[in-house]
C-alpha cells in the first residue's frame, strides 16, 4: 500500500486529506440526518400539548425547543401564537432557515470533495506522465515494457481520485434528497400548528398524546 501511495506522487496527500474528510462527513451526517433525531413524533405530540395548555412553564418551552430541529421550529410557532398569522410564519421561517442550515452543515463540503478529487487524480497523472516521459527522453529508454509501467503508476492517482469521488457523490445526493425531505415534513407540522392556532382544524398527529 506505501508503495502504491508513494508511485502517486505528493497528489496522493491531498487524495488522502479528501478521504478522511468525506469518510468523516459521511459518518457524522448519516448519525444526524436520522428521521427519528429531526423529527421525533414524541417531540410533535408535546408541541401539540403544549399548544393546547393556556400557560407554558420556561422548563417545558426550553424543552421542547432543545429537543430536536421540529422542537426548534414548532416552539417558535407557540411562542407567538398570541401574535397575528404572519408573524407567526415568519417566525416559523426564520427558525427553519436556521434549522435548514444546520442540517445542511458540511454537505457542499462533501459535493466540493466529489468534483475536485477526479481532478486532483487527473493532475496527478498529469505530472507523472510528464515525469515518466522526461526520464524515457533523458535516458534513451525505449523498452515499451518500461514504458508501460511507468504509465500504470501514473494512472494511480486518477483511479484513486475517482474511488473517491463516486461514493462522496453518491453521499452527497443521498443527503441532499434527505435533508429536503425532512425539511418539506418539518414545514408541514409548522403549518399544521399555525392551523391549530387559527381553529381551523383538530389535533392531527398520528399517535395520541
Amino acid at each position: 500500500m506505501w508503495a502504491i501511495i508513494q508511485s502517486g506522487g505528493w497528489v496522493m496527500l491531498p487524495l488522502i486529506l479528501c478521504s478522511i474528510a468525506a469518510l468523516t462527513i459521511a459518518i457524522d451526517r448519516l448519525w444526524h440526518l436520522r428521521r427519528g433525531r429531526v423529527v421525533p413524533q414524541r417531540d410533535i405530540r408535546l408541541a401539540w400539548r403544549l399548544c393546547r395548555q393556556s400557560k407554558i412553564t420556561a422548563a417545558e418551552f426550553k424543552a421542547l425547543r432543545q429537543a430536536s430541529p421540529v422542537g426548534r421550529i414548532l416552539s417558535a410557532g407557540i411562542l407567538n401564537r398570541a401574535h397575528p398569522v404572519a408573524i407567526i410564519k415568519e417566525s416559523l421561517e426564520e427558525v427553519g432557515q436556521q434549522v435548514a442550515h444546520q442540517l445542511e452543515r458540511y454537505l457542499n463540503a462533501l459535493g466540493t470533495i466529489a468534483a475536485v478529487s477526479p481532478l486532483l487524480g487527473l493532475l496527478g497523472t498529469v505530472l507523472g506522465m510528464i515525469r515518466v516521459f522526461n526520464t524515457m527522453t533523458a535516458e534513451a529508454v525505449t523498452d515499451p515494457s518500461r514504458l508501460a509501467g511507468g504509465i500504470a503508476e501514473a494512472l494511480i492517482t486518477t483511479a484513486a481520485g475517482l474511488l473517491i469521488a463516486i461514493p462522496a457523490l453518491l453521499f452527497y445526493r443521498y443527503f441532499r434528497g434527505q435533508v429536503d425531505g425532512l425539511l418539506i415534513e418539518m414545514e408541514e407540522e409548522g403549518l399544521k400548528m399555525i392551523e391549530v392556532i387559527q381553529g381551523l382544524r383538530e389535533r392531527d398527529t398520528p399517535e395520541s398524546v
